[in-house]
């Protein structure tokens, strides 16, 4: 049996940011994948990009993880949003609220990287070999993690973060209610003539949003979402027609669009569990709620589960309390229920509203577009909640050690 203060199930960005902000409190960490981590990072297989927001970029500082990715880091300076081709937008200026970036596009394997670096330097951080999850026990003062070949990893607390097919949350009993879009994610990152100036456009179209978000140079990570049937056909197509079919949809505002490669497909759902914690466990990232890309929001709102978790456990220890106890959890749901219901019931919202075509909603939309870019404080909330500043925020999200 191998003991620490909390076992992390999940290997992927959730799960490696909250076992690096408990390291950094001062907690004892083991870590646990069906994969290695550092075998995934070191053969480059992850070609997705993560929006990291304003709030989200200042908790990698507090963490000391983000002075090996800043390099890398593409800053969003600007963002568009267009109904088509409909004349009205809108349109988020970073100098809007300040002079700070209102977030930054990072590919996830330099950001996983970086984390993995990071806990590299604390001895109290183990990543174990990897396993498949077969048992989650519940002992007096403890939870174990049983994995299938009979080892058993045991702390105070289990921390669900191995995404939205989680097998602790299976394990421990806790409900999920999943929502099918019927739509996929095309991803793959795109060179253009004209420079994007830190730009990220996203474009509702009728079957769904096409974003491009801004990479170093004349490059931009494109995320494209159609009707599942439609996306596959559309990612099957050889490099020009590819393009053809972009630049129909998406315009020539960065001049000619060509794609580099690799290019892969991901099919949406909303996933959300009835209970982000039980004994002894709490879940955190995609394991407690996994959402669509159309705001770019998934990755933020993980993270902020995981600033809250790593709050109310370091308060506790520091309090000679048990970190894994059920008030210490309950305050963990507390804090990130209705954050958590509220985003995802908003952006659930946005690609109803704008995945058709129907004419008298098409109106409405772009009434709402026209408000909120012509009503200056509704613009700077909507900048603050992208930026992810609006609110009450855990020390993490401010920048502050946990």
């Amino acid at each position: 049996m191998q003991r620490a203060d909390a076992v992390i199930a999940g290997a992927a960005l959730s799960g490696l940011s909250v076992a690096l902000a408990l390291a950094e409190a001062g907690l004892e960490v083991v870590i646990v994948d069906r994969t290695d981590p550092r075998a995934a990072v070191a053969g480059d297989g992850d070609i997705r990009t993560t929006a990291i927001s304003l709030s989200s970029r200042r908790l990698l500082t507090a963490l000391g993880a983000w002075d090996a990715v800043a390099d890398r880091a593409e800053p969003i300076l600007d963002i568009r949003v267009s109904d088509g081709d409909s004349p009205i937008h809108l349109h988020y200026d970073h100098r809007t609220v300040g002079d700070e970036p209102m977030g930054h596009i990072i590919v996830n394997n330099d950001l996983k990287k970086a984390l993995l670096d990071r806990l590299a330097t604390f001895p109290g951080v183990t990543i174990a070999p990897p396993g498949a999850i077969a048992e989650l026990a519940i002992t007096p003062g403890a939870a174990s993690l049983v994995l299938a070949d009979g080892r058993r990893l045991s702390g105070a607390v289990v921390v669900g973060a191995d995404g939205r097919e989680s097998a602790v949350r299976a394990l421990a009993g806790l409900r999920v209610t999943r929502l099918p879009y019927r739509q996929s994610s095309i991803v793959d990152t795109i060179g253009h003539d004209r420079p994007h100036h830190g730009l990220a456009h996203e474009r509702f179209l009728p079957g769904g949003p096409v974003a491009l978000l801004p990479l170093s140079g004349n490059r931009s990570a494109l995320v494209w979402t159609e009707r599942t049937a439609v996306a596959e056909r559309i990612a099957r197509l050889d490099d020009d027609a590819f393009a053809a079919a972009l630049t129909e949809r998406f315009g020539d505002s960065f001049g000619t669009l060509r794609p580099l490669g690799p290019r892969r497909v991901f099919p949406l759902e909303l996933v959300v569990a009835e209970r982000f914690v039980a004994e002894r466990v709490a879940l955190v990232g995609d394991a407690a709620h996994a959402m669509h890309p159309v705001a770019g929001q998934g990755f933020n709102l993980g993270l902020r589960d995981v600033a809250a978790l790593a709050e109310v456990m370091a308060d506790a220890v520091r309090l000679g309390l048990d970190p894994g106890s059920a008030t210490v959890l309950r305050d963990y749901q507390r804090r990130r229920r209705f954050d958590a219901a509220s985003l995802m019931a908003s952006t659930d919202g946005l690609v109803r509203l704008f995945s058709n075509d129907i004419g008298p909603v098409r109106g409405v939309r772009d009434l709402g577009l026209g408000v909120v870019e012509r009503i200056p404080p509704f613009k700077r909330m909507a900048i603050r909640h992208a930026m992810g500043t609006l609110g009450t925020l855990p020390r993490l999200l401010r920048g502050e050690p946990v």
